[in-house]
């Protein structure tokens, strides 16, 4: 690959892009982000005009590029997509020859690069290994016309969401104005049977957004729920969210074109329904502004040497603890402008103690049943989540509760240890016998410059408070104590053959977490009381939980929802611990390696490429990772209906 790295590393970002500000011969002499500037929603043709104002730029590519090859030297499934497994058979890429051709490809836009660096990493259905683009992902489009997938006389199809009457006016009277101004009428559509999307059955419309947009999940049945909409939990509150058919996160389509039968008729009729683009950044006077506010690379950009200023820019949770605190979760760009769950659709009944968080727990009206709604593992304070958990079960032993119904729909993840720590509370330190850590065995891959930042952090005198890489982040696999921060633990290295390729891996590993709830010997709740219901989209760290229940316990899992006739997993992506670029280059830096000729140079633009940085391996089957599964079936599956949709409590009830 061609390499501008010397000239880049001089550069400002100012000084290699003044050409997008000359008004190129493909532009009009109007500002196209000026037309736009100070409004929440526009027509997604402005929006989209506004971002491909910025002409394509060499030296961006080679920064770009640079960076995302050298990153994905730590990148513990890249070989997996050679000859995909059958739990990768919709991966179509492989890695390396895509980014050849991305660097060899003509762009008369920076946007249009972006969006094929973006296309391609979503490809790979992992959330976890993704290119954000911060200057083109500001704007969500909308379509006022969410569809759900309901069982309506024993036959499932797709339908408008009944509730867009209370749901599109949360987004504001701008939004709905927006919608009068053009002369459309939204609310007539309500409910309404979706025979074809783009001439396509709705089913197929469904598949083909999940095997090109969606992303973030291997399995394709839960892609295809994912397309869906559906509630969840968005910080601390309940949330519904559109779908990937109806808010995908670029603004580059104007319209979507439905064949639907209105409620109250028998007649078909063809809709085309426009999209509302819905700006989520800084507020901008113009497209130099917008530049500078969204896309030139700013403090939080790049990585820091943590020796120098430990604290300034670690997560808040991270902030007096003993060590970093591993996450594995995907992003959702559409919790940036969340929308509330309708009020009626909220549970009427009282929760219990420990709702204030991620976490909403309830008692339903058997009296015998307790719910814990776990809406993420990724909560504000990582010690309340635990005593969260703690007040909750509290509560349902005082009062009687005898079976736990676990809903994790929706929840992408979050900190590793919080998924273990649910584990273990619920079912007691005893269950888990000769294998005492709650959690998944894990490795990370052993790259000559991952080599070079483990022996250079033990020079240093480097520990877990300040980086990932350290062996006090780690407990021994022979017993379970904490590994001193001196030993490097890619000494000798591990390997294996993946696909005709030599994958060389750390040796095996176990996460030490921080509890601060006393873990109770026996269970809380007996084995076969606990089942765990969702829609697939549990991600991550939710990924890792519902493994190690179904692996360790046999609990009973069910999900709702899907393409009917499709296998649909009980988990979305179920990889391990993830970096993201601002950590793995802090890493490097902290170790002192940013000059190594390997090490991958700052980001030029604000952007994000995450990886996945380890591998969890089966409890049931120590040499294969839990991703490499080629099905993980729920116990049962339901589909939705009028009822269950978007109402958690009587799904609670039903379930």
């Amino acid at each position: 690959m061609p390499s501008l790295l010397g000239a880049v590393a001089t550069l400002a970002v100012f000084s290699i892009i003044p050409t997008a500000f000359r008004a190129p011969t493909y532009l009009t002499l109007v500002d196209p982000c000026a037309k736009i500037a100070g409004k929440t929603f526009s027509a997604p043709a402005d929006a989209l005009a506004c971002m491909k104002s910025y002409p394509f730029n060499e030296t961006l590519r080679q920064n770009v590029l640079t960076v995302i090859s050298r990153v994905f030297d730590f990148y513990t499934f890249e070989y997996y997509y050679f000859n995909s497994r059958p739990s990768f058979q919709n991966a179509r890429t492989n890695i390396r020859a895509e980014i050849a051709r991305i660097n060899r490809t003509h762009y008369a836009t920076d946007f249009d690069f972006n969006k094929d660096v973006y296309d391609f990493t979503t490809w790979l259905n992992d959330g976890h290994t993704r290119w954000y683009p911060n200057c083109y992902m500001q704007f969500q489009n909308l379509l006022p016309a969410p569809v759900v997938t309901l069982e309506q006389d024993g036959q499932q199809n797709v339908f408008v969401a009944p509730d867009i009457t209370e749901l599109i006016p949360l987004l504001g009277r701008e939004f709905t104005d927006s919608l009068d101004s053009i002369g459309f009428d939204w609310q007539r559509i309500a409910g309404a049977k979706v025979l074809e999307i783009e001439g396509l059955d709705a089913y197929a419309y469904a598949q083909r957004i999940a095997e090109t947009e969606t992303g973030n999940f291997l399995d394709l049945g839960v892609r295809i729920n994912s397309a869906f909409s559906s509630y969840r939990i968005a910080g601390t509150n309940f949330s519904q969210r559109f779908g990937d058919i109806s808010g995908p996160p670029f603004p580059t389509q104007t319209d979507l074109t439905m064949k639907l039968i209105p409620v109250n008729s028998t007649k078909a009729e063809t809709v085309s329904v426009p999209f509302v683009a819905n700006y989520l950044g800084k507020p901008f006077t113009d497209s130099k502004n917008f530049w500078t506010l969204n896309c030139a690379a700013n403090s939080d950009t790049n990585g820091i040497d943590r020796k120098k200023s430990q604290y300034s820019r670690l997560d808040k949770s991270s902030i007096d603890m003993e060590k970093m605190l591993a996450k594995a979760f995907i992003f959702d760009v559409s919790t940036q402008n969340a929308v509330g769950l309708p009020s009626r659709f909220e549970p009427t009944l009282p929760p219990v103690n420990g709702s204030e968080g991620v976490i909403k727990s309830f008692i339903l009206p058997d009296n015998k049943t307790g719910v814990m709604f776990v809406g993420s593992f990724r909560p504000d304070d990582f010690f309340q989540f635990q005593r969260d958990v703690h007040a909750a079960v509290a509560q349902f032993q005082r009062e009687g509760v005898s079976q736990l119904l676990i809903d994790v729909t929706n929840n992408l993840g979050g900190f590793i240890c919080l998924g273990d720590f649910l584990h273990v509370f619920l079912t007691g330190s005893k269950s888990l016998g000769k294998f005492p850590n709650p959690g998944f065995q894990s490795t990370n891959r052993a790259n000559t410059l991952a080599r070079k930042i483990l022996a250079s952090d033990i020079e240093l005198g480097i520990t877990s408070k300040i980086s990932f890489y350290p062996a006090d982040n780690w407990a021994f696999l022979e017993n379970n104590t904490e590994m001193p921060p001196a030993r490097n633990y890619m000494q000798p290295p591990s390997s294996r053959i993946i696909k005709g390729q030599m994958f060389v891996e750390s040796q095996r590993l176990l996460d030490d977490c921080p509890f601060v709830v006393e873990i109770p010997e026996e269970p809380r709740f007996a084995p076969d009381k606990i089942a765990i219901i969702g829609n697939g989209n549990c991600a991550s760290t939710c990924a890792m939980f519902s493994i190690l229940m179904n692996e360790r316990h046999n609990t009973t899992i069910a999900v709702f929802g899907g393409k009917p006739g499709l296998p649909m997993q009980f988990k979305g992506m179920a990889g391990n611990q993830v970096l993201e670029w601002s950590d793995i280059d802090s890493e490097i830096k902290t170790a002192d390696l940013k000059g190594d000729p390997l090490a991958p140079p700052d980001l030029l633009v604000s952007g994000n490429f995450r990886h996945n940085w380890r591998i969890a391996y089966s409890f049931l089957d120590e040499q294969v990772p839990i991703v490499e599964y080629k099905s993980q079936l729920p116990h049962f599956r339901f589909p939705y209906t009028s009822d269950t949709y978007n109402n958690p409590q009587n799904l609670w009830i039903f379930a």
